[in-house]
């Protein structure tokens, strides 16, 4: 089957042209459209004080998105908190490092980042095994980040500061997509919600992360692309070899 269009269900990049997503494009002469399957609601002051949670305990923050950083910093803006300049952060990707620039002084802080990768991530913590560690996530989250960090024994703890939702995709036709890419459980909750009749038939599905493969395979669906792998660290360079495996066949 030829792949034309490819629904990603994460915002565009900043630069299409430049990024990876571009690259594909032009390579194989596909369509790229963005649209999150999901939405993001904040957990208000009031409700994330139930949880006890002292900010000012914890000597170094994890952040595993750009979300998580919006509202690590709502809720501290909602609290009055002065988050102190001794505060490390340890991020997913360089882009979200780059990102806290929005909220602190990047040259005054200790920031430290991964390459896209939750085991790089970990490993990094690990270095800094004497810090306190806080993980600000969403109520539906993968698991990868908090299992390593229990199996290497980091002081942590999770601090539920944002909720996802399905968004509304009532003006998207999914039948129109020979190629869907997941980046969430709750992404697949979301695809059934808006689409409960969907049947997979001869639509590729890619995923990112263990947990999400799970969460494909256990809605009864087939998973055709998955990363990261040894051979596909990233999940545009999976896209890439899946491509280029079907061009091939011809």
């Amino acid at each position: 089957m030829k792949i034309r269009n490819i629904l990603v269900s994460q915002p565009p990049p900043s630069d299409f042209e430049k990024s990876p997503y571009g690259e594909i494009a032009k390579k194989f002469c596909v369509n790229f459209t963005f649209k999150q399957l999901i939405q993001i609601e904040g957990i208000p002051a009031k409700e994330f004080r139930k949880d006890r949670i002292n900010i000012l305990d914890y000597t170094a923050i994890i952040f595993t998105s750009k979300n998580a950083v919006d509202h690590f910093f709502r809720i501290c803006k909602e609290m009055r908190i002065e988050v102190p300049e001794s505060m490390k952060y340890f991020s997913i990707s360089e882009s979200t490092a780059y990102y806290l620039q929005k909220y602190v002084q990047f040259r005054k802080r200790k920031i430290f980042h991964s390459k896209e990768s939750f085991s790089l991530l970990v490993d990094l913590i690990k270095k800094h095994k004497s810090e306190k560690f806080l993980l600000p996530c969403s109520d539906v989250h993968k698991q990868d980040v908090p299992k390593m960090l229990e199996e290497s024994k980091v002081i942590y703890k999770k601090a539920i500061i944002y909720r996802t939702l399905a968004r509304d995709m009532s003006d998207t036709d999914i039948t129109k997509f020979n190629m869907i890419v997941l980046f969430s459980p709750a992404g697949i909750k979301s695809l059934f919600k808006n689409y409960p009749n969907f049947k997979q038939g001869n639509m590729v599905i890619a995923a990112l992360g263990p947990s999400v493969a799970k969460a494909i395979k256990d809605a009864g669906l087939r998973l055709d692309v998955e990363a990261p792998t040894k051979e596909a660290p990233s999940i545009t360079s999976a896209i890439e070899q899946f491509l280029t495996k079907e061009n091939k066949k011809k």
